[in-house]
């Protein structure tokens, strides 16, 4: 995810905080500053809302090693004002392991909760609960009342929450993924709009989550619809095969003729019959900015890229494609280039997909690569 930093690795998972954290600390900071104008509150206030986080972290490496008792991956945890954000290799394929998975995290912050309960119980450190509120009341037994908050929020049935997957986990166990993830959007739209209409009058906040609530449950259901139009299709039926590639010789001036003379923005260099690297329009604008048209494309292209083989299925392909740095990857064929497959000749070859399963046609496999 753009615009953070990696704070730390565990358990093999890369921890990131996105720079938005830092507008959560600012809150904090100007809530506990008028509230009582001491530097003392607003270091506490900060504390508070670190050691939240931290239970965050907890809850979702929570989904991180349910998953990896599945044979799952987390590729890394991003933590953002409104929670954290697991991305995993891939989705489980039994709705009972999804299922485990969302509701592993809300489990971990139940467990944070009652064993903090536990402690004040046995040493009677309670104090009423109408007393407390989010600047003032004990440390422990505020944090307490948190976690059991962030469990029970989390299971409010609305995607990305984690409700949202295990409501579409015990759908799926009558009907097919999609159908499913279908339903579970529609009901989490459907309670966003509830939330967006409470907070008109009562709490601004709510429409925030709302507006959180309604785009991932779009981007949810969008994801899955397209993972099953690609399910089982080889990625040779969707590449570019008339790819106009560039040689280590040219320069970034040579690169701008061919971008404006074609439609394509992204050029395997090749060095003989070897792929060297991928120069990206992003890459091309990049260094004629810093070296200008003469230099070689070399000095601006990237050298780490991934590759697929034209056997490869479109939808593992995507997931691989969507993390990579070029968004492009170059299709080998026995050492050789026999195409290139990007996000943007993806996007058109669902869109000609769809049009043709509305007529009940089979798309045509793509032509045979130019020599």
């Amino acid at each position: 995810m753009r615009w953070s930093w990696r704070i730390g690795r565990f358990a093999g998972i890369d921890l990131y905080v996105h720079a938005t954290f830092l507008l959560l600390i600012a809150w904090v900071v100007i809530l506990h500053w008028i509230g009582g104008r001491t530097i003392q509150g607003v270091i506490s206030g900060v504390l508070f809302v670190i050691v939240l986080f931290a239970c965050v972290v907890l809850h979702e490496f929570g989904h991180a090693l349910t998953a990896r008792r599945f044979g799952i991956p987390t590729k890394d945890i991003t933590l953002l004002p409104i929670g954290g954000v697991s991305r995993f290799e891939r989705l489980p394929e039994k709705p009972w392991q999804e299922f485990w998975m969302a509701i592993a995290g809300p489990i971990v912050n139940v467990v944070i909760g009652c064993a903090i309960w536990l402690g004040l119980f046995l040493t009677s450190g309670f104090k009423p609960v109408t007393t407390l509120n989010l600047t003032n009341g004990p440390f422990l037994e505020r944090m307490m009342v948190a976690n059991f908050a962030l469990a029970v929020f989390n299971i409010i049935p609305a995607f990305p929450m984690d409700g949202g997957r295990i409501l579409r986990a015990l759908l799926a166990l009558r009907m097919d993924h999609v159908r499913a993830t279908q339903a579970a959007a529609a009901i989490g739209q459907a309670l966003a709009l509830v939330f967006g209409l409470i907070g008109l009058f009562a709490n601004p906040f709510l429409l925030f989550i709302a507006f959180f609530v309604w785009i991932g449950a779009a981007h949810e259901s969008h994801s899955v619809q397209i993972k099953e139009a690609f399910s089982g299709i080889p990625i040779r039926n969707a590449m570019q095969t008339n790819v106009t590639v560039l040689q280590t010789s040219n320069t970034l001036g040579d690169a701008v003729k061919i971008l404006l003379d074609g439609a394509q923005h992204d050029f395997p260099v090749m060095w003989g019959e070897t792929v060297m690297g991928i120069l990206t329009r992003g890459n091309l604008l990049a260094g004629l900015q810093e070296f200008g048209p003469d230099e070689p494309v070399t000095k601006a292209m990237t050298r780490e890229f991934e590759t697929a083989e034209p056997k490869e299925m479109l939808e593992l392909v995507l997931n691989r494609l969507a993390g990579s740095k070029t968004r492009c990857m170059p299709v080998m064929q026995d050492g050789k280039l026999a195409g290139l497959v990007t996000l943007e000749n993806l996007g058109e070859y669902l869109m000609v997909q769809n049009a043709l399963q509305r007529r009940s046609t089979k798309i045509p496999s793509a032509a045979p690569p130019r020599t």
